[in-house]
């Protein structure tokens, strides 16, 4: 019984170049099919995303069951994505041909449908973002950008934006220097 869960069934090396392999393969999908956050995948893609797990669970592990054969398979999984991340961190180049580069999806304050329709992207979801960003309406945005992990950033036009904390500071200022000219003013007059 020991021996049956830790004996690996399949070649070290075979079990790492199959991981590597299905982990690329998974990779290459997910950058050909676009950016899609985890935060924006729908039922469908969860159904994908659960299912796929299932489908390539036997090119990963082969013919081996063992507990030990399993653990390779784990390890190489992680050491590759670690291996990844690290590369996409220090390298520009990596990182646009691994996660891609940001996607302009509303371009003064109109969908940029081209972008919309090869992304997948339906108005509802564009407007659901701009919305959750303090936006009113899509007319509100200068410019929508999807970034390669996905996520919707919008930059609403100057006239729509909120004050900031800044914003109010640099206004009372200004009115204390004109309270203050105001009343030098008013003193030089009497």
């Amino acid at each position: 019984m020991w021996r049956d869960m830790f004996a690996v069934q399949v070649p070290v090396l075979e079990k790492v170049l199959r991981t590597i392999l299905v982990y690329a393969t998974i990779v290459l999908l997910f950058r050909l099919t676009g950016k899609r956050g985890l935060a924006q995948l729908n039922t469908l893609d969860f159904t994908v995303l659960f299912l796929l797990s299932n489908v390539v669970q036997n090119a990963v592990i082969g013919n081996d069951t063992s507990f030990s054969g399993g653990a390779i398979g784990a390890v190489t999984l992680v050491a590759t994505s670690n291996a990844l991340n690290w590369l996409i961190a220090h390298s520009g180049r990596a990182a646009r041909v691994l996660e891609g580069t940001p996607t302009t999806v509303i371009a003064d304050g109109r969908p940029v449908m081209r972008e919309m329709r090869r992304l997948a992207l339906r108005p509802e979801e564009i407007a659901h973002a701009v919305r959750m960003q303090h936006g009113d309406d899509l007319a509100d945005v200068a410019t929508g950008v999807i970034e390669p992990s996905g996520q919707l950033m919008v930059t609403l036009k100057p006239a729509e934006r909120t004050a900031t904390r800044h914003d109010i500071e640099d206004v009372l200022d200004r009115l204390t220097r004109l309270e203050t000219r105001i009343a030098a003013e008013h003193n030089r007059a009497r």
